[in-house]
């Protein structure tokens, strides 16, 4: 070994000469080799290219559309793989240039589920609310047939129960003994005279006296200075006008009597629900003040008319009350099971199916025989709402398949890409493959940017309290010329806005909404609107400060960096009560939050920091910011 050492210190000059030749030899050798790889591998995609520059790939994410990078990685808000953009679109000959592709996984992720489109007989139940109503035939007003004074009463109440014939009241009147006295008179003339002593009997049977009366008239030979007021049905005293004492006139209104032993129940049916209710239905309800006890009768009556402020038709059922359980303004609760066509079948598709914007009906149809999710956008036309499901009137046949979960993801992804969408049915990219007109796909997109353009998206609070309020809060605003979508919230009550401000103001749908019966922040509904509202619809009056609104709107700086600080922040916001609702821009870094008045913003400050994000008045605690997972370390970045 120190013989081997020796000879290298003796010879070193040269072992350095043949290092360095042996390592120029080798960059020589493998250099060329190299090269010639990488010139062949140009050449090979050369052959094929069009020599045009290749744009920079976009990365996105299946689930978040809303991702864009320029280099693969993971989703920041759902940790999965990051696809190219390019791959969400079909390509090749065969195939629908609109069509939305989506990998396994992601279908699966997002639980996008689908049925095949099939035929059924439509049915619904309808709920009802109403009011037991007194039958409007078997009312009777009392009126006095003659003048006089009232020398007694028997009904001293209203409610009182009286049979037919029965005493009332008892009058006494000069002018009846006056008229008794002519008949007495007329006697004499009988025989002579018949007509002059037919008159004077007759004058007192249009007084509403009896023949019996009248007879013992005639047999005592001397007027009867008192007479009897006798209910003429048997029913309860529900109005009383006089009292003892009280000096009456011919046609002064006495008593109102009305027979309850057969009622009417009131309900009052929304515009939407008349196809499905019709004379003979059968209507199974229950009466609050009646627990337990259940009712069956059929609807007799369906109102010719709807009510233009409440937006309902009266439905009447006819039930016999022969106990007099049911009373009147006593409410009720009904259920109307109606299939609308019994003899045809239509195609029926759930609700979850249907993207609705208030004037279109999108649906997403799968392509079949292709190897991952394939999707197409469609518009249908919508017809009865049947329960859980719609009727469709066109726009699908029995046999195709429609997604019914994960819709709304389909329908973003398609956005995403410029492919036609529920916010955009001409599409972006794609759309000019599909004008077929004499017009520039250009000047007909550049018309189209600008009627999006006029439309302005606002959100405010609407009182409500069910489902027929929502109905009728929608209706009223899509019914405004301008007004193009329209969605109101029963949870939150809010009412999502989307109108053209040149076609419509704001303060007029505001205005609308009252008119309707509905507070808004703005107009409050008049109280007589509001008293008219079906009893399931009495929501909780909305409170106004000064200005005449009732929530606030805020805004401040929120420190975070991706869609999971968003999700986080916003949570966080909306954990206060009284936050309406709450909305972070992810570039801008602000946060828009709508509120009660009553609310201290600064617990909305404190509850953002208090899960890692700084706000403009209360900064995040460093070990709470820390635990944030890495794509959420904004601190550094801002």
């Amino acid at each position: 070994m120190k013989n081997i050492i020796q000879n290298i210190k003796e010879n070193y000059k040269l072992v350095i000469g043949v290092l360095i030749t042996g390592m120029f030899l080798g960059w020589i050798f493998f250099h060329s080799s190299d090269a010639a790889i990488i010139a062949n591998q140009e050449m090979e995609g050369h052959e094929g290219h069009n020599h045009e520059s290749a744009e920079p790939e976009v990365w996105t994410c299946s689930m978040h559309p809303q991702i864009k990078q320029d280099k693969f990685g993971l989703c920041p808000i759902c940790a999965m793989d990051l696809i190219p953009l390019k791959s969400m679109q079909s390509e090749g000959d065969d195939v629908d240039p609109n069509e939305i592709v989506m990998t396994e996984s992601a279908a699966k992720l997002a639980m996008i589920q689908t049925i095949v489109v099939s035929k059924g007989v439509p049915e619904k139940s309808v709920y009802l609310q109403g009011k037991v109503q007194a039958d409007e035939r078997n009312i009777t007003e009392l009126t006095a047939r003659f003048g006089g004074r009232i020398e007694k009463l028997f009904v001293n109440f209203t409610g009182q129960n009286v049979k037919k014939g029965e005493k009332l009241a008892t009058i006494y009147s000069p002018n009846l003994v006056t008229a008794q006295r002519e008949l007495l008179e007329a006697i004499s003339f009988k025989d002579s005279r018949p007509s002059l002593y037919a008159a004077a009997k007759g004058k007192l049977k249009l007084w509403d006296l009896s023949d019996k009366q009248i007879t013992d008239i005639e047999e005592k030979g001397e007027p009867q200075i008192y007479f009897d007021v006798l209910s003429p049905t048997a029913g309860t005293v529900t109005m009383r006008h006089v009292a003892s004492g009280d000096y009456v006139k011919e046609g002064t209104a006495l008593f109102k009597v009305v027979d309850l032993t057969k009622v009417w129940v009131m309900f009052d049916a929304y515009e939407s629900d008349l196809p499905w209710i019709k004379l003979g239905d059968k209507i199974d309800f229950t009466v609050q003040a009646l627990p337990g006890k259940n009712f069956t009768a059929k609807v007799s009556f369906i109102d010719p008319f709807i009510n233009g402020q409440t937006r309902v038709t009266k439905v009447r059922v006819e039930v016999p009350n022969t106990k007099m359980n049911l009373k009147p303004e006593m409410f009720t609760s009904g259920l109307l099971n109606s299939k609308i066509a019994e003899s045809s079948n239509e195609i029926l598709v759930p609700k979850s199916a249907i993207l609705w914007t208030g004037k279109r009906a999108i649906v997403y149809v799968k392509v079949p025989n292709r190897k991952t999710p394939s999707f197409l956008y469609r518009e249908v036309v919508l017809g009865s709402e049947a329960g859980s499901f719609y009727v469709i009137s066109q726009g699908l046949h029995e046999g195709e398949e429609i997604a019914v979960n994960g819709v709304f993801k389909i329908d973003a992804a398609s956005q995403l890409i410029g492919l036609p969408s529920m916010m955009n049915p001409e599409g972006g990219m794609n759309s000019t493959s599909h004008n077929h007109g004499e017009m520039d796909p250009n000047q007909e997109h550049a018309e189209h940017k600008s009627t999006s353009e006029n439309l302005k998206h606002e959100m405010f609070e609407v009182g409500g309290a069910c489902e027929m309020c929502k109905s009728r809060i929608e209706e009223t605003a899509l019914a405004l010329n301008g007004v193009d979508q329209a969605e109101w919230n029963t949870e939150d009550h809010i009412l999502h806005l989307s109108f053209d401000a040149k076609k419509v103001k704001l303060n007029e749908i505001h205005k609308a909404i009252a008119n309707a019966g509905h507070d808004t922040e703005l107009e409050k509904a008049s109280d007589e609107i509001y008293n008219g509202l079906p009893g399931c619809c009495l929501y909780e009056r909305l409170e106004y400060n000064n200005s005449g609104n009732s929530v606030l709107n805020t805004e401040f700086h929120v420190g975070g960096e991706c869609g999971m600080c968003k999700s986080r922040i916003e949570k966080a916001a909306l954990s206060i009560k009284g936050v309406k609702t709450a909305d972070w821009n992810q570039e801008s870094k602000i946060i828009n939050i709508t509120h009660s008045k009553k609310l201290d913003v600064m617990d909305i400050h404190k509850a953002i920091a208090k899960v890692g994000h700084d706000t403009k008045m209360v900064k995040a605690q460093d070990e709470v910011y820390d635990a944030l997972p890495e794509c959420c370390l904004y601190r550094n970045t801002n």
